[in-house]
């Protein structure tokens, strides 16, 4: 056994015979508009979690943009917050966009025509602190605005007298979203304690006091090397805490400067697997939804819809987000002939692996529960079968860390041993009790995993065995005809 200070969890292989953490953290990567932001720079908007509580708190804090391609955190803020359905947060979000590295290397210039004191242009690239107007300063003789619903920088002249009019050159510097890859996405833990990218997501304990539960990055996670950047992270962050990860395929990629599309049900398949998307801590989604003249990635609206189901069950993550109705009007393959398929076509899908979504009961849902490992018929944990099965069990492992990790450097006696095995069973029959877990789940602690070599050192296992709640993956009734129904025009009946 390696050197241990602290309390642990871990996921051991499953056995099959025939707690409550106090909230749910979805932690989300990619790129805010925060050039639009006044202030940025002091801000602490770069590479940190930042916690967002509803569409006017993220314009406030990270700014907002419809250019989800480019500022790709805006497709989480508008899907959570911005919508009829109402607000399903807070989350966070990790930005990597760093106005003052990611800019161009110019100045743009731009004509601004002014009437009555007041000029306007449109862009969501201005970093707006970066604005000048020569031999004028702002504060004294004009004063900016933006506008996120039109994207509309909108500059007013504070002197009466002496009004800015007709044409004024304005300058600024707009930031390069070009410079923003997959290896700034990805980002690193450098020896100098800076974190970047993915790898923020430390942060969240160290920082906000909150276990992460769920990653995504949508608009990134499709890329191979940010997938398996997400599934390494979602591990043992901080050296404790297991997190879900939603991640998305492609509806077309770029290879040695070629486009490909994955536009069928078959290419989808053969993407996953060639790409080794089949870690069991992930799902995986294929293709997007549009609602209206909006386009989603479903590893987004799987996260949402994750924390919204599991909000109302307590932050207990045993329900399944699948077939749970969706802000969608359509599958959307892109630039595609593919008309869409029904559920009988999306359980080709679902038996690989793959969520995706489809209409049903006058709506479009999410459609499938299995984890990214899974694949029918073959050789799989069982833990992994179910996304509902993993999260439970990470749900298990954080929840005895963060009861027991005040206990560290205690002393431990057989009656304080015992005290654990007494509390934590009372969280899985609390477990049980709500229908998350079934049988009887128990608590041991045994001799052959305590040896007295590692108790010497302060080292103490407990070996907790549950089986959470199965869904009802298909029901089937089985109808049979029979002739006994016509003795009832005879009258046999009485």
């Amino acid at each position: 056994m390696g050197y241990k200070h602290g309390a642990y969890g871990e996921r051991t292989a499953s056995q099959v015979k025939s707690t409550k953490q106090a909230e749910e953290n979805v932690v989300y990567f990619g790129t805010a508009p925060i050039n639009l932001i006044r202030g940025y720079d002091d801000a602490d908007l770069v590479n940190v979690p930042v916690r967002l509580r509803n569409l006017g708190d993220a314009q406030a804090k990270v700014g907002y943009s419809d250019s989800w391609d480019s500022f790709t955190l805006c497709e989480a803020i508008d899907y959570h917050f911005n919508n009829a359905n109402g607000n399903v947060g807070p989350i966070y979000i990790v930005n990597v966009l760093d106005p003052d590295t990611h800019r161009k290397s110019t100045a743009t210039t731009k004509s601004v025509a002014f009437s009555n004191g007041s000029g306007s242009f449109v862009s969501d690239t201005v970093i707006l602190d970066t604005i000048a107007i020569e031999d004028k300063t702002e504060g004294v003789d004009y004063s900016i605005e933006y506008d996120f619903n039109s994207s509309t920088v909108t500059i007013k002249s504070l002197i009466e007298n002496d009004q800015l009019t007709g044409t004024v050159t304005v300058t600024y510097y707009d930031v390069d979203l070009t410079a923003i890859t997959e290896s700034t996405i990805i980002g690193q833990h450098t020896g100098s304690g800076d974190y970047t990218g993915i790898a923020a997501v430390a942060l969240l304990y160290m920082r906000e006091n909150a276990v992460p539960n769920i990653l995504a990055a949508p608009g990134w996670s499709e890329k191979p090397a940010v997938y398996r950047a997400l599934c390494s992270a979602a591990q043992k962050i901080n050296g404790h805490w297991d997190a879900f990860v939603n991640a998305d395929i492609p509806i077309s990629y770029k290879e040695s400067g070629t486009t490909h599309k994955v536009e069928t049900i078959a290419q989808a398949i053969t993407w996953k697997t060639n790409n080794a998307y089949t870690s069991p801590v992930s799902k995986v989604a294929w293709p997007m939804a549009q609602y209206g003249d909006k386009v989603y990635h479903l590893s987004t609206i799987m996260t949402a819809k994750m924390l919204e189901t599991d909000l109302e069950h307590d932050c207990i993550p045993f329900e399944s987000c699948s077939n749970k109705d969706i802000m969608a009007t359509d599958q959307y393959f892109g630039d595609s002939e593919n008309q869409g398929f029904d559920q009988t076509e999306a359980n080709d899908l679902n038996e690989k692996g793959i969520t995706t979504l489809c209409f049903w009961d006058g709506a479009f849902k999410l459609w499938g529960p299995h984890t990214a490992g899974f694949t029918y018929n073959g050789s799989i944990d069982a833990s992994a079968i179910f996304e509902t099965n993993m999260r439970m069990l990470m749900y298990i492992t954080n929840g005895f860390q963060l009861r027991n990790g005040t206990k560290i450097d205690t002393p431990m006696t057989p009656n304080d041993r015992d005290s654990i095995v007494v509390s934590e069973q009372g969280e899985l029959d609390a477990l049980t009790g709500v229908g998350a877990l079934i049988g009887k789940p128990e608590v041991l602690f045994l001799e052959n995993e305590n040896p007295e070599s590692d108790m010497i050192n302060g080292d103490f296992v407990w070996h907790i065995m549950a089986t959470p709640t199965p869904p009802l993956k298909s029901a089937t009734a089985k109808v049979t005809y029979t002739d006994e129904g016509f003795s009832s025009f005879f009258g046999e009946e009485g």
